[in-house]
């Protein structure tokens, strides 16, 4: 699942703007805190459901839709059958199909989303009933769920949920703790595999995500794939509530102001933007303590659900251990590429994500932008 890069730098030139120019411009990046409850109701072209959600329904559904995806592109919605009783969907409309043309990631991310929702309804005191619909990675309907009320409350730290962030930068090179890797690993070490900065096959990964992310880069339709995406402006990521914007891109200060302000989809299909990204990459596989990978035995639209479902469930537990995970699949999403990975790092069941892992000195809090529940459910 690869939530994309993006320039962190804009060198060379001094940009001179009016005092009256600069109050009028996109002073600070919009963050997740920046956005209140009271502002949901704020896009009058979607029908509102807050007389039909219960208020634990509406919070649980929020919650499952914290979970990450593909350029943040949120590709899940909720068919609203009757209280408690629901169809999680595939938006094709958020679709990646220059980077994901098989819809192999968007299941992969409605399998997180799912994972989210247990987690939150066990909290709330549901157990969750699920039927199985989707039979390939594009039909619509994917899963059937019904909450059932238990006498006793099955409690997740739902912080670990609203606390979850992707993090970009600033990773140490120190190998994993044992205690610490046994601890995410669990008790499922034929899907979770670390391979150790200080490893050859870690080495490897990271030369072809280098590779993978330039070849990328000057695939016109991928890279325009991006610029769709990205949110340059906050008055446009508030609007939309989905897809990259500075703070999720981790583009601060000066940087950030002149991409909010200056750039457009334009300026991402240039050659400097597109070295500028590359450069990214290089350091960002510089600082690592490794590659976390996951396997399936198949690429089923169930293994693929439970896969995200495992991926989730992974992701909530590094933050209290200070551990920082980047996807990074680009690798998978070439497929000049993808066609060597198993032989060359000796694993032979399906890959379905590549995540840089590392310990942190500060975690910082999440960033990324989330629609209103109100805007992916459905009747």
């Amino acid at each position: 699942m690869n939530r994309k890069k993006f320039i962190g730098i804009v060198g060379g030139a001094t940009i001179a703007f009016g005092t009256a120019s600069y109050l009028l411009s996109d002073k600070r990046n919009l963050v997740r805190a920046d956005i209140k409850p009271a502002d949901d109701s704020t896009k009058p072209t979607l029908r509102d459901h807050n007389e039909t959600l219960r208020p634990d329904e509406k919070e649980i559904l929020f919650l499952a839709s914290l979970a990450p995806s593909g350029h943040n592109t949120q590709p899940w919605f909720v068919q609203y059958l009757e209280p408690y009783h629901w169809i999680i969907g595939n938006d094709k409309s958020k679709w990646l199909p220059a980077v994901d043309p098989t819809q192999r990631e968007t299941m992969l991310s409605i399998g997180a989303f799912i994972q989210n929702l247990e987690y939150a309804a066990g909290d709330f005191g549901y157990i969750c009933d699920w039927k199985l619909l989707a039979t390939t990675h594009q039909d619509e309907q994917v899963m059937e769920v019904s909450l059932i009320k238990e006498a006793s409350k099955n409690a997740f730290d739902i912080s670990k949920i609203k606390n979850r962030r992707t993090v970009r930068a600033d990773f140490l090179n120190d190998v994993l703790k044992p205690e610490d890797l046994k601890y995410l690993v669990n008790s499922e070490p034929e899907f979770i595999h670390y391979l150790p900065v200080t490893s050859q096959e870690s080495q490897y990964i990271s030369e072809q995500t280098i590779e993978a992310n330039r070849l990328q880069a000057y695939r016109d339709p991928a890279q325009q794939e991006l610029a769709d995406w990205i949110r340059f402006s906050s008055q446009n990521a508030e609007k939309y509530r989905d897809g990259l914007t500075t703070a999720s891109m981790e583009i601060d200060g000066f940087s950030g102001w002149v991409v909010r302000n200056i750039y457009s989809k334009d300026s991402v299909m240039k050659k400097d933007f597109r070295e500028r990204g590359i450069d990214n990459i290089k350091k960002e596989v510089s600082e690592s303590a490794g590659w976390i990978l996951i396997t399936s035995k198949d690429s089923s639209v169930a293994t693929l659900l439970e896969t995200g479902r495992r991926m989730q469930s992974l992701f909530l537990k590094v933050r209290e251990k200070g551990i920082a995970i980047h996807p990074m699949t680009q690798i998978l999403e070439e497929s000049s590429m993808r066609q060597d990975l198993n032989q060359s790092i000796g694993i032979s069941e399906n890959i379905q994500f590549i995540l840089r892992a590392g310990y942190l000195k500060n975690y910082p809090l999440p960033v990324s932008l989330r629609r209103p529940v109100d805007w992916f459910i459905r009747k």
